[in-house]
Order: C-alpha cells, then structure tokens, then sequence
C-alpha cells in the first residue's frame, strides 16, 4: 500500500515532458507544471510562430508567458525527495510497444509478466503476491505478452490449452470434450515441441539459404570487379588498337596525297621542259620567218638569187614528235578508287561490328539455372522464394514471349490510315475525317496500341517501309494534344523509343538522344522485361543484333507506340 501512495505521490509531482521529479518547477498559466527548463525547451522551438501551447491540454498563450519558479511547488518536491519517496528504480513507464500493468492505476508502469491465469500482466510491484500467495504460486508467469484475451476461448471463456490436429487450430479443455471430441487433440506444449523441430528445420534452411545467397553476392561482386577490369584493359586494348588502325589510314591518306603530289610534280616538270623546247623552236622559226621577209622584200635580184638556196630551204622536223594535249585531264578515278575503298572499310567494319556486338552481348556477369537447392522454401504452403527465367539468348527463345498486338483507332493522328486489321498504319498526304476523341494525337503522327503491358516479358516485331518510323513505348498519360516535347515518344520522361532510318538508328528518352552504329535492318525486335525494367531493341536478321537497350524502373502499364514518317508505312509482324 505504501509503495502504491508513493507511486501516486511521484505521479503527481513529475514532469510531463521528461517523466521525472520536476526540477526548478514553473506554473503556466493554464495551471500545468514543468521543469523551467523542459517547458524552455519546448517554447523555444515554436518561438518563430509566435503562438505557445502547454504540452498537455494545448491551450495556447501569446505572447510568451514570463516563466517564475514556483518556490512552494519546488519546496514540496525537495520534501518528497528528503523522505525517500521515490518510485523503485528498477522499474519505468509503459511506452510505445510496451505492455502496461493491469494493475496501475493513473500512469501505468510497464509489465514484466503476465500470468496465463489470471490473464493480466504486472509491473515488478504487482507481480509480487504471484511469488508470495500461496495459490498464486502455481499461476503460470510468463515474460509480458499483449492481447491477452487472444488466448481465451470465446465460447467457453476457458483459455486455450489443446491443439486440434484435425482442424489446425488451439481450443479449450471444453472444446476439446464437446466439439472436438472424436478429432486428434493433443496438449498445445506437445505439438509446440513437434512444430518446434520443424520450426529449427525451416530455419536451418534458410540460413543455409542465406549463406548460399551470401556467396553468391560475394562472387556477383568478385565477377563484377573482374568485368571492370576486364573491360577497362579491352577499353584500352582496343583504343590502342583503333588508334594504330587511324594511324594506318591516316598513313595512307598521306601517301595517296603525297603520290598525287609527286605525280604533279613529275608531269609539271616533264611539260614545263617540252614547253620550253617548243618556245625555242618558235623563236628560232620566227628567226628564219624574219629573214625570209627580209629577202622577198629586197629589190636587189643578185643578192635575192644568192641567198634564196639557204633561206628557202623546208625547216628541219627538229627532235621534238608531235604534241597531242588531254583536255580533260583529272584525277578522278584516284577520287574513284580512294572512294571504293572507304565504301570496303566501311562494309568490313559493320560486318565486323555486328561479331564484336555478339561477342559483347553474350560476355554475362552471371547466368540463372535451376539446381537442387533452388527449390522454393515453403512455410504452411506459402512460397517465400522463386527462380527467375534466364534472358532469351536467340530468336527462338524471344518467340515463346510474343505477344499479340493491335493498333487503337482511338488513338491514330488523322493522317494516319489503319488496315489488315489495325496491325498496320500508312501515313498519307490527305488529313481523314475522324470524330474527336481525348486520346487521339491531334499534332504529331502518332498511334498506340490497345494493350498495356505490365508485370512480364513481352517480345514484338515492327516491319517499316519508306522514309522510316520511331518505334517505342509510352505510359498512358503521355499528352496527346499540342507540338511541344510532352506528346512526343521518347521526347519526354513518359516515353521510350528508337528513331529508325534507312541509314541510322537513334535512341530517344526524355528528350536525350544517343546515336547508334549499326547495320540496317527492315525489321525491328523490341523485347520489355517490365519487372527487371529493360526495354531493348534488336535487329532482326540470320542472328539478333542489340541495337540499344533502356535501363529503368517502370511504375505504370506500357502502351507501345509509333511516330510514322511522311510516305511511310509500319507493320506489326505476325509471329504466331
């Protein structure tokens, strides 16, 4: 009883805020008392609104109340504290997630034990007479539980002692008379002996679980490390390898340049000598035209008969042949041949790149198989572990993901014309009648299709004729109306797509683009692993080339879709 008066009496006399013998107490104005420096405390933090609340009934002050000690509060706590009235030390108040003493009354101590008798828990004090009252002493004490009447039997009031095999569930000494009298009954300490082992069973499993799963991370991030160094020491192995190969070219660039140069150098030289051989024999014969005026002009016969024998004499043929000038010199067929072999490097390298794009592809971190150990661990037939599906590795194996795909009229721009049962759209010339409809794009030339994905893999193939299409996915809410980048596919952060030419592929998302080497190809793979968050993109041939694959997290349904260009055409391949 006395231990009880001492309770109430701390009770009383502590702060709300810090749960202790008030310190330096203070009275605010609503009648409630505090530490000073606890109510302060908690004043100063509101001190930017202007407004003060007491910390238990939130009455409010303004302004701030002038706090004064309350010397015959603080005057009474210094008695309390002389005579020893204290509460036991060992034990603390009920807090979140605690379970409270039945037993205390106003601010309830936390509970140490509950009696699966009585059907209450106690505070160190309450729990007392269990040790002390004979009759008490055989109550079963237990560390504190909550929910205590979870372990009474509804109809009987009686609590739960036997478990009945047949229908799984704890009952009653009563149930277990009436009810479940002809069922499997057996008392709930044995049958939590037999769940107990398998119990330590499951566990034994999944921490064995766990250790394999820890080594496998451990060898993940060993084989990642590895991946990086490998692929640094290639990076610059082939940057060594990519830069002899531009020296290479940049050295026969410099010798076709410098044999162009010689070659003119030489016929300069070579024309430049005949030429001046030939403006000697004009002189020369100009010389001999001069003379031979000279003596058809002269009246004097004698010396006109003398020297015509010399003079008139058919000039010498000379050394030099006849001069036959190439009017349409040039160097063209060296344009011709420099040509041809840039169009073979070129033809070499994409075919090349197409092996270097397998090899790289099929360099993998890690692959997923099924092995003994990977079974599903089960817990009252709930599976709680599951393997997933290895990526497809060839075209075959994208096939068993092909999904069935058709275009939504509701959705096609006006100048879009839809046939072969909305599995193919053509762009036109001509704008056609269509009523309105909130999800028809009114600016770009664009369509969706009827079915969002989510949740799986999926795998589709795209044909395209003329000028070429973007080809991409979207979430619904991407804007349909207007020219800005928010109706755009692969303009905005809704949208993902790859822009197909006939002479380049470019990746598209949020309106950052990224330019792609590769071989053309007329029909298009596009394969959605939504869960593991990829999107890629293949061209379809002999062999699937990777021409771009999306990294991210989806958070909503994809529809795909297509920008169709102008004289062109898309067809959504058939695949079953």
């Amino acid at each position: 009883m006395a231990e009880a008066n001492i309770l109430v009496l701390h009770d009383q006399f502590s702060c709300p805020v810090c749960l202790e013998l008030l310190k330096d107490p203070v009275t605010i104005p609503c009648g409630h008392s505090y530490c000073m420096e606890c109510i302060k405390n908690c004043w100063d933090q509101t001190d930017h609104t202007g407004v003060y609340s007491c910390p238990q009934c939130r009455e409010t002050f303004t302004p701030r109340p002038v706090l004064r000690r309350n010397t015959m509060l603080a005057e009474v706590v210094e008695k309390l504290k002389k005579t020893g009235l204290n509460p036991p030390p060992a034990q603390s108040y009920a807090g979140p997630g605690d379970v409270p003493c039945d037993f205390c009354t106003g601010r309830k101590f936390k509970a140490v034990k509950s009696c699966l008798t009585c059907l209450a828990s106690y505070c160190e004090t309450h729990v007392k007479p269990h040790s002390d009252v004979t009759p008490l002493k055989r109550h079963k004490l237990v560390n504190a539980i909550g929910n205590l009447e979870q372990k009474l039997c509804a109809e009987h009031q009686k609590v739960f002692e036997v478990f009945c095999r047949t229908d799984q569930t704890c009952i009653c000494l009563l149930c277990s008379q009436i009810e479940h009298r002809s069922h499997d009954t057996v008392s709930a300490e044995t049958e939590r002996t037999g769940k107990q082992k398998q119990l330590g069973e499951t566990q034994t499993e999944i921490q064995q679980r766990i250790q394999e799963r820890l080594k496998d991370v451990e060898e993940l991030k060993q084989a990642v490390e590895s991946l990086k160094r490998s692929a640094c020491i290639e990076i610059k192995e082939s940057e060594k390898i990519f830069t002899e190969l531009i020296r290479s070219i940049e050295k026969t660039h410099t010798e076709v340049t410098e044999l162009i140069g010689a070659n003119v150098k030489v016929a300069v030289n070579q024309t430049e000598g005949l030429m001046k051989k030939l403006e000697q024999e004009i002189a020369e014969l100009k010389r001999r035209h001069a003379e031979l005026n000279q003596l058809s002009e002269t009246e004097d016969h004698i010396h006109f008969l003398q020297n015509f024998q010399s003079l008139c004499a058919p000039p010498e043929a000379g050394d030099l042949p006849s001069v036959t000038v190439n009017t349409d010199i040039s160097f063209a067929s060296v344009k011709k041949a420099v040509s041809e072999l840039k169009d073979h490097i070129e033809d070499f390298c994409k075919g090349e790149l197409v092996k270097i794009t397998t090899t790289v592809n099929e360099t993998a971190v890690y692959t997923l198989g099924s092995r003994s150990s990977d079974r599903c661990l089960k817990v009252n037939e709930v599976a709680v572990y599951s393997l997933q599906a290895p990526e497809p590795r060839n075209r075959a194996e994208f096939l068993k993901y092909s999904c069935q795909l058709t275009l939504d009229p509701n959705t096609a721009h006006r100048n879009l014309c839809l046939s072969e049962g909305n599995r193919k759209v053509t762009r036109r010339g001509e704008t056609q009648r269509c009523r309105d409809n909130p999800e028809r794009f009114d600016s770009r030339s664009q369509v969706l299709c009827r079915e969002g994905l989510s949740g799986i893999r999926c795998y589709w193939e795209i044909e395209c004729s003329g000028r070429g299409a973007d080809i991409g996915v979207t979430y619904k809410g991407i804007s349909r109306k207007g020219v800005d980048h928010s109706s755009l596919l692969g303009c905005n952060d809704k949208s993902w797509s790859l822009s197909c030419s006939d002479s380049s592929y470019t990746a598209w998302n949020n309106n950052n683009q990224i330019a792609i080497t590769a071989p053309h190809s007329p029909r298009i793979g596009v394969y959605l692993d939504f869960n593991a968050g990829t999107l890629s993109f293949y061209g379809v041939s002999d062999t699937m080339t990777l021409l771009h694959r999306f990294q991210t997290t989806f958070t909503e349904p994809l529809y795909p879709g297509f920008f169709v260009y102008s004289k062109s055409t898309v067809t959504i391949c058939q695949l079953n």
